[in-house]
């Protein structure tokens, strides 16, 4: 169940995640800056729509968040913060000694709202279909289950089993997001395994699929808010790599540079 979207409230959280991104990655000297910085209003919009509360993030049976891409974790931390899911305390010490917070997404007693481990990448697709085929055995069908992955990721072929695989069994619970940054580690996506015509792909597996700005979220409260229609689906969301730190923008670097002291400004 989707909250009313609120751009400014929206907008205002996207801000200070930004903020918080660039301010762990200085501090901690930690990698991924550029990827976590391209998923901001993704993340922001999965957390609005998904029905996960303090109150309820422990309960077995809820809505499922699984961040495939889990190199980009910062992204997901400030955000859980900006929604209240996560100790603040726990951001302050991220990838210092005794953290509970790593540099790859990791479940953890002190995070219920954190549904998986990720970081390896092509797998996320089939653990989120994992919490789909619970919630139809359990005959919870209204339960939704987000995905997001990365770009780069999609040239696995063990994400393209898991899509037919949602596909062929009509899992409509599900919604994936790709973080369509159009870089992936070490060159442009089109450079190192073109997946044009993307979304034609996707549909090709029995996949309902749109594109939108990725940094929008009006665009992107859309999508994730249409009614279900039998299929799964996924959104294509064309994004910006490091976007909000106008140095690092579109760069490969940004993958694996931290964030220097002058960054700080400008987040």
């Amino acid at each position: 169940m989707c909250a009313a979207l609120s751009l400014e409230r929206s907008s205002g959280r996207c801000a200070a995640a930004r903020r918080r991104v660039t301010s762990m990655s200085h501090r901690a000297n930690s990698a991924h800056l550029g990827s976590s910085l391209s998923c901001i209003e993704i993340l922001d919009m999965v957390y609005s729509c998904a029905d996960i509360t303090a109150e309820n993030a422990a309960a077995a049976l809820r809505d499922r968040v699984v961040f495939s891409k889990g190199h980009a974790a910062m992204a997901v931390y400030a955000t859980l913060e900006q929604h209240g899911l996560i100790d603040p305390a726990h951001l302050d010490v991220y990838l210092q000694p005794d953290t509970a917070l790593w540099g790859h997404v990791t479940r953890t007693p002190h995070v219920p709202a954190l549904d998986a481990s990720t970081g390896s990448l092509g797998h996320g697709l089939s653990l989120a279909l994992g919490f789909c085929m619970a919630h139809r055995l359990r005959k919870r069908p209204e339960l939704s289950t987000f995905c997001i992955l990365s770009d780069g990721e999609c040239d696995e072929g063990s994400t393209w089993e898991a899509a037919m695989f949602a596909g062929a069994r009509g899992f409509d619970s599900l919604t994936a997001i790709v973080d369509y940054n159009h870089i992936q580690s070490l060159a442009p996506t089109r450079e190192v395994m073109d997946l044009e015509p993307f979304a034609d792909k996707w549909r090709s597996f029995g996949w309902e699929a749109c594109e939108v700005n990725g940094h929008d979220a009006a665009a992107l409260h859309t999508e994730l808010t249409r009614s279900r229609a039998g299929k799964p689906r996924v959104i294509l969301a064309h994004t910006v790599k490091g976007k909000g730190i106008p140095r690092i923008e579109n760069t490969v670097a940004s993958h694996y540079k931290p964030a220097l002291a002058c960054d700080l400004t400008e987040a």
